[in-house]
């Protein structure tokens, strides 16, 4: 095929690529990069390249973690430390690869979408933002082979149009093992791959993998009288990763483990009492009501469930559900 016929392609490569399926869309964008050797001013033109993207702020996450991210410490101190970090370099020596851990309901959903909001403008709905679930997307362990070229045409399709691309993996811990490994020389140490770079690229990862030993830390602290500050990222890294590689998920003797290639394992902490009071707070100023809030949110936050079953310390389901809780009582 000539280099003009091309052009005849792209309304349908190029057409309303958000109806399309992600992953045949991601096909379709890696089938026409070719075009850009040839004609290299149409890569924006018909890809948008990244218009999306905000001028970062190392503050303005930093605030936005103050305001919206409950009891949680460590990913507060470490997300705005390695992200501020990745985001200056200008020239990257790997994409940043972020996997958050812990119970459902405390936060590693929001602190994504936190992320995304001070990225792009769209946040989360942005067209560099990329979401994959993994019983939604990867159901079928049959289809495992199918999956890892999919994903691989995906990434490449897309980092091509957009280098500040962001892939988020939710619900790890429900995947099939061997899938992630596609992700490999993505996220190692090349300066590119057929062309192009993807060291400006970000892939987040969130499971619940890892959740019993994050909460057992945590008692231990509590019964040993100290505060839940004092818990360190030292204190539960090393074994987070070592448990992950072995537990059926995911992770499962995957080579983004052995070979180094996660930054940061983020250990999402279970929340308490007056964390929960905060996000009810939290839910009740979204939706405008006016007014002392003290004893309803005391009153929403006390009729969830917490655990251990002697101390009744964490909430069972963090914050999740409260939307519900509130529209009880208001």
């Amino acid at each position: 095929m000539s280099p003009g016929s091309w052009i005849v392609l792209l309304p349908l490569l190029f057409g309303p690529a958000r109806s399309i399926e992600p992953i045949t869309t991601g096909l379709a964008i890696a089938a026409a990069a070719g075009i850009y050797q040839y004609y290299p001013d149409l890569k924006c033109y018909a890809m948008n390249c990244c218009g999306e993207e905000k001028t970062f702020s190392a503050d303005a996450l930093e605030s936005d973690l103050e305001k919206k991210l409950f009891g949680q410490h460590l990913a507060h101190d470490m997300v705005l430390r390695t992200v501020t970090g990745f985001m200056r370099h200008a020239n990257p020596g790997k994409p940043l690869a972020l996997s958050f851990h812990g119970w459902t309901g405390i936060g590693k959903n929001f602190i994504t979408s936190i992320i995304a909001d001070n990225l792009y403008t769209p946040g989360m709905d942005s067209k560099s933002v990329h979401l994959f679930i993994s019983m939604l997307h990867f159901p079928h362990a049959s289809q495992i082979a199918l999956y890892k070229d999919q994903l691989k045409s995906w990434i490449q399709g897309n980092v091509s149009r957009c280098d500040r691309s962001m892939f988020v993996f939710d619900e790890v811990d429900k995947l099939h093992p061997g899938i992630l490994d596609v992700l490999k020389p993505f996220m190692d140490y090349n300066a590119n791959i057929g062309g192009v770079s993807y060291r400006k690229a970000i892939f987040i990862f969130l499971s619940n993998a890892g959740g019993e030993l994050i909460t057992r830390k945590l008692l231990e602290f509590w019964r040993a009288g100290k505060k839940r500050e004092d818990l360190r990222l030292a204190d539960v890294e090393s074994e987070l990763s070592v448990e992950l590689f072995n537990k059926e998920g995911g992770f499962f003797h995957c080579n983004l483990i052995s070979k180094n290639l996660i930054d940061l394992y983020v250990p999402f902490l279970p929340l308490e009492f007056t964390h929960v009071k905060r996000c009810v707070q939290a839910e009740l100023d979204k939706r405008g009501v006016i007014g002392n809030n003290e004893d309803l949110a005391t009153e929403v936050a006390r009729e969830l469930d917490y655990f251990p079953k002697e101390e009744k310390i964490f909430s069972v389901k963090g914050c999740k559900g409260l939307s519900t809780k509130v529209d009880i009582y208001i």
